[in-house]
């Protein structure tokens, strides 16, 4: 692929509901430009999206492709993203290295709830963005229905650029509103005409809207439409685009991805209205010692900096880091460093993909996408950057796990490979969680949802060959006391030689066990418990701690004051001190009321308006308090609570289906409280019938 100047490179990102047809969509542009001979399919599982194995198996995109195209002398960068909104995270990141965005929308299904909050979320982060209204071809879609949907969530920044040609309730092609130029469907192939007079009653007032759109680009060319001059199209062209960039109009196109009807008029919108990378504002980013800002502009001639937006483990060609590059230049064997860690590296080899197929590149310029192949520190969310000139791009915010599962391999044989697997996995998909609970012996992984995980397991065995069963994670209690109480630990033992003796008083005290898990002290007077004894008596409390008198659940919250006891001059010894210090404890337990804590956490609630108080009364439900809750923009609310993590083990899927899909969070432990009575038998029954 040649080289393309800043002002002749576009990137966007191509997002929208599952099944609208964004892969099919990408096998379109890829044959009209000729960079295809022949188109794939979704259903033949040839397409050069959707490579993975797991994509292959479930016809949708699970992972962002890069997808390079040359089209009039323009390089169009075309990231397609997944529409499942639990690999959110794969969006975000593409939306974070574009300047555009092309939301894919099934015209015979409509305007769901996914598609609407990709509308709203494009419109929040006031990114240029073009609707495409695809499978127009398909039964019954009614096109002014879709129209007054799309203008209900845009408004009047919803504008057609092609109008729809419907006879006898078929699609037949559409009107180029902006060159005023007709083009039909016949015998299978798009053919350019004159606009009827017919078609022109039916259109002008159409295009008289985007003639007012271009006259408020400028005091002049507002001047002009109402003087009643006839404006040229490099001023058409100059407004539109005026209003595109500024996020004032989001061009909507007709067609049909699968018989390539508007592709091409789709990538002249793009080509003409669509901002280059020095368009808009410059990157602002941190010099990572100060944190000072730094501004940089798309420019050549600007320090390196590009940011690792996504990373794949490729098991031919090892680790890829797609980056972009957001000023100054890259080429294989350049010195950056990781601005994020202050550790240098060498480039080894730049280049392009498109899907899996590698494409050579001299160097990336400023505003360019590409790939950077075989460095294992360049993961997503870190910044490479000019040595000289480092600066810390910050992306945007990888969300964390919300739902949990245990998992262990079928093979003991794997149990030594599934930590490496599970690793190049979370550098794939930093969204993705594992980690092991030592007190539960269980690995947990953790995603964005059920089906996130899923993905993830079914990349563990296809590509790593590691099968695994999945149960339920345990949820780590805790144990304290809620009364003081005080009692004695005697240990002596005599059987022949040396025996051993230790006697201690202890008074337990609860503190609280989100401040202090355990304190020690001691006010021994008169040297009953001689000092070198005292850390035996503490060392024998935190052995005996690590499995409490309930359900063996570590014990914290307590305060132990040693205030006497007794020895033998022969026969005491450390070991005896340690076991008469358990014996206290356990001796205490009738009086200190025995308890059961649970982790509590915190968890930010992002909802709309309308399903606010079915989330406030699941959330009563479930033992939660509500902390507070802030209204945000685009109609939704952010309500902050405190919840039992054992009311939240599938709080991912109950939020769903309570808010139609629309509902996230995030979570976080807080602290430990103490369980309600009525829950502790149940507690104690479960964990100590595992033993």
């Amino acid at each position: 692929m040649k080289q393309y100047d800043i002002e002749h490179l576009r990137a966007l990102a191509v997002v929208g509901a599952p099944g609208s047809g964004k892969t099919s969509f990408m096998e379109s542009v890829l044959f009209v430009t000729g960079a295809k001979e022949k188109k794939g399919n979704v259903d033949a599982k040839n397409t050069t999206s959707d490579y993975l194995t797991e994509e292959k198996n479930h016809l949708s995109s699970i992972s962002t492709t890069l997808i390079p195209i040359e089209f009039n002398d323009f390089k169009i960068n075309f990231l397609d993203t997944p529409g499942n909104r639990e690999l959110i995270s794969e969006v975000d990141q593409a939306l974070s290295v574009v300047k555009g965005a092309v939301v894919m929308i099934d015209g015979s299904k409509g305007i769901d709830i996914g598609t609407s909050l990709v509308l709203s979320d494009l419109n929040e982060l006031n990114i240029p963005t073009i609707i495409f209204l695809n499978k127009m071809d398909k039964e019954n879609v009614k096109f002014e229905g879709l129209l007054e949907k799309l203008k209900g969530i845009l408004g009047n920044k919803a504008v057609p650029f092609l109008w729809p040609i419907v006879e006898d309730e078929s699609f037949r092609g559409y009107v180029d509103l902006v060159d005023m130029k007709t083009r039909v469907l016949e015998n299978g192939k798009i053919v350019e005409k004159e606009v009827s007079e017919v078609l022109m009653e039916l259109v002008s007032e159409r295009r008289e809207n985007i003639m007012e759109s271009v006259a408020e680009a400028s005091e002049e060319l507002l001047d002009k439409y109402f003087g009643g001059e006839k404006l040229t199209r490099d001023e058409i062209v100059f407004g539109l685009r005026k209003g595109v960039l500024s996020g004032d109009l989001k061009p909507i196109v007709v067609g049909s991805a699968i018989k390539d009807i508007g592709v091409i008029d789709l990538l002249e919108i793009i080509e003409k209205f669509m901002p280059a990378p020095n368009d808009l504002k410059p990157i602002v980013g941190k010099e990572p010692k100060t944190e000072k800002k730094i501004e940089r502009t798309t420019s050549n001639d600007e320090p390196f900096c590009a940011y690792c937006f996504k990373t794949s483990v490729d098991p031919f060609m090892g680790t890829l880091s797609f980056v972009k590059v957001f000023s100054g230049t890259l080429s294989s064997g350049q010195k950056v460093v990781i601005a994020n860690n202050g550790n240098s590296v060498k480039i080894g080899s730049v280049t392009l993909l498109r899907g899996k197929e590698q494409l050579s590149v001299e160097r990336l310029v400023a505003g360019d996408i590409g790939i950077v192949t075989k460095i294992d520190e360049i993961v997503t969310g870190c910044t490479i950057a000019d040595p000289k000139n480092p600066i810390i791009i910050e992306g945007p915010e990888i969300p964390s796990a919300t739902i949990f599962t245990a998992i262990h391999p079928r093979n003991k044989r794997d149990e030594d490979k599934i930590s490496t697997a599970l690793h190049k996995l979370g550098l794939e998909d930093p969204s993705f969680e594992y980690k092991r609970n030592r007190e539960t012996a269980q690995l947990l992984i953790g995603g964005q949802g059920m089906a996130h995980i899923g993905f993830v397991l079914e990349k563990l065995k296809n590509m790593y060959k590691v099968e695994v069963d999945q149960s339920d994670p345990k949820i780590v209690y805790r144990e304290t006391i809620k009364k003081k109480a005080s009692a004695e630990g005697r240990h002596k033992k005599q059987s022949g030689g040396s025996g051993q003796f230790g006697v201690v008083k202890i008074r337990f005290e609860p503190i609280n066990p989100n401040e202090s898990e355990f304190e020690f002290t001691e006010e021994i007077h008169g040297g009953s418990v001689p000092r070198g004894y005292w850390p035996a008596v503490e060392k024998g409390l935190l052995e005996y701690f690590q499995k409490g008198p309930l359900a063996g659940f570590p014990v914290i919250g307590i305060k132990a004051v040693l205030f006497d006891g007794s020895y033998h001059s022969v026969d005491s010894n450390e070991i005896s001190f340690k076991l008469a210090a358990a014996i206290a404890f356990k001796n205490a337990l009738k009086d200190a009321k025995p308890t059961i804590l649970e982790p509590i956490m915190k968890i930010d609630i992002l909802v709309r308006d309308e399903y606010v108080g079915d989330v406030m009364g699941d959330i009563n439900k479930r033992r939660g308090q509500v902390q507070g809750m802030d209204r945000l923009a685009g109609g939704k609310q952010r309500i902050t609570c405190e919840v039992p993590e054992a009311e939240i083990i599938s709080y991912t899927i109950d939020l769903k289906a309570m808010t139609q899909g629309t509902g996230i969070f995030k979570r976080e432990f807080v602290r430990y409280d103490e369980v309600p009575d009525y829950l502790i038998d149940g507690i104690i029954k479960e964990f100590t019938q595992e033993d």
